[in-house]
């Protein structure tokens, strides 16, 4: 008989799934608990913008209706909010959903991509579907972009670039005038993808930033996200701005109807809630600063960072999650390259308080 195995496409079976952190279900039933801290998601400690939960309760009685395939409202309230023509927003299930429609779009077996190294997974995954091949340039030391490294990756089977700022799982930025320096010596065949999920966490001047000039260039596509300053993680939508041509060929693969009704009329309230998002800005200062200022009085290294996240260096990560989930608390750990760290969200007060706390006791442990 033959096998599953053997009708599979190939190159799937070496596809290795996305592995989500735990929930906190799971850790309650584990280890008998009744409440937990979850500082392991990246998600917004302050909660979802109150104007699109508003938005939500008003929509929720059209839910026998299909949502706009063409995400028209959220669309333009999105070209608004940037000062762009509407024909340069593609909306998504998700960013996670437009890395892989990009991926779907451009690459191709024996075509590659090149991302910086340690950085978010999904970019492989698109890649790995696709059956083109993944090209690692290492951050420096300090986890600080090597840019003259990325472009030294960058072969004739090049398709695309990813650039996360800040990059998740290190904090760390992309300078603007380093985006400008890549993308003069790159060749014309190269897109550009510039996540920037939390680079709206960074009040660094230096960082990147979606300058007319560079939306301009059509080898740039900007990601953005809801799931995280705007808190609709659960909703699952997100955004990314490039030229029209682009979108012309990646609506092709786009499924129909990919973002929902609920999302669709919750991000764009999300985008006129000035007041969450402010909120959401200071609290992730003051955690950033928070911190800092605590690890090093317990005596363990933080990665300076930009996002609403720190990378801490605990000896061995795995360990230090096991340990503290004992406790009910969650951080992520797992990253390649990595093993040494924990990435914390940043909680409320309150929780950050108690996560220092027990990586103190953990950290006297040793």
């Amino acid at each position: 008989m033959v096998s599953i195995a053997q009708k599979v496409r190939t190159g799937v079976g070496d596809i290795q799934p996305y592995v989500p952190g735990i929930t906190d279900d799971e850790l309650k039933h584990r280890f008998g608990l009744h409440q937990v801290i979850k500082l392991n998601a990246n998600e917004n400690a302050l909660g979802t913008s109150p104007r699109a939960l508003a938005a939500i309760r008003a929509e929720v009685e059209t839910l026998y209706l299909y949502p706009d395939g063409g995400s028209t409202l959220l669309r333009e309230a999105i070209a608004k909010f940037h000062g762009i023509d509407a024909g340069q927003v593609l909306a998504g299930n998700g960013s996670d959903n437009i890395i892989k429609m990009l991926s779907e779009t451009f690459l191709q077996p024996g075509d590659n991509i090149v991302v910086p190294f340690p950085s978010f997974s999904q970019y492989n995954f698109g890649a790995h579907v696709m059956g083109a091949h993944v090209i690692e340039a290492p951050l420096r030391s300090d986890f600080s972009y090597d840019v003259e490294a990325l472009a030294r990756a960058v072969n004739d089977q090049t398709k695309l670039v990813y650039l996360c700022s800040p990059n998740n799982p290190t904090g760390t930025i992309l300078k603007h005038s380093e985006a400008e320096w890549l993308l003069q010596h790159l060749p014309e065949h190269v897109m550009v993808l510039m996540d920037l999920a939390y680079n709206d966490y960074s009040t660094n001047p230096h960082r990147v930033l979606e300058t007319p000039a560079l939306l301009a260039d059509p080898r740039v596509v900007t990601l953005h996200t809801f799931s995280k300053l705007y808190g609709l993680a659960g909703l699952r939508v997100g955004y990314a701005l490039a030229s029209e041509e682009v979108w012309n060929y990646v609506h092709r693969v786009r499924e129909p109807f990919n973002v929902n009704r609920l999302a669709q009329r919750a991000a764009a309230a999300a985008l006129d809630d000035e007041e969450h998002r402010r909120n959401s800005q200071q609290h992730a200062a003051v955690s950033q600063a928070y911190w800092a200022e605590q690890m090093h009085r317990v005596g363990l290294m933080a990665v300076p960072t930009e996002a609403n996240f720190v990378l801490v260096r605990t000896g061995d990560g795995r360990k230090t999650v096991q340990d503290l989930m004992q406790q009910g608390m969650m951080v992520r750990a797992g990253f390649a390259g990595l093993d040494e760290y924990v990435r914390i969200t940043f909680g409320t007060q309150a929780e950050n308080e108690a996560c220092v706390r027990a990586l103190a006791d953990l950290q006297l442990g040793n």
